[in-house]
């Protein structure tokens, strides 16, 4: 198989991005899904000391064979420098050897971007592409 992009969108804005360039690139996607919807309060506080932990957290499941695509796109937005935790959810599936790209959203444009490829690359994983987008 192609591409296939995964998403977590707390606002929406990585939900409308990651649409759009599902469109572009004739990907298939998949909506990451906590399994309580968090409020602004939890996501500022809570979420954010999760992301900055690398911390899992309840999602919905994932069941897809990520085994069966040559690339994996990961959409995530940015909690105090760090993915949002469905991010940890997401890299703890990723299968060895995969191709995975990389697209950050904040309100800033900034993250703790080496860290963050790290993470990938111990699952055995290549890091093709990283972006911070300014949402």
């Amino acid at each position: 198989m192609g591409q296939i992009i995964l998403f977590y969108s707390f606002t929406g804005k990585t939900r409308d991005l990651a649409i759009k360039k599902c469109e572009e690139l004739g990907a298939d996607k998949f909506e990451v899904k906590e399994t309580k919807r968090r409020g602004v309060f939890n996501a500022l506080l809570v979420g954010a000391r999760q992301a900055m932990k690398h911390k899992t957290v309840p999602v919905e499941p994932i069941d897809i064979d990520l085994g069966a695509y040559e690339k994996i796109i990961i959409m995530m937005p940015i909690w105090a420098g760090f993915p949002a935790p469905a991010f940890n959810n997401v890299v703890a599936l990723l299968p060895e050897g995969k191709q995975v790209e990389l697209v950050m959203l904040s309100g800033s444009g900034v993250s703790k971007k080496e860290k963050i490829i790290e993470q990938v690359r111990l699952r055995g994983c290549e890091v093709t592409a990283y972006s911070d987008v300014k949402a």
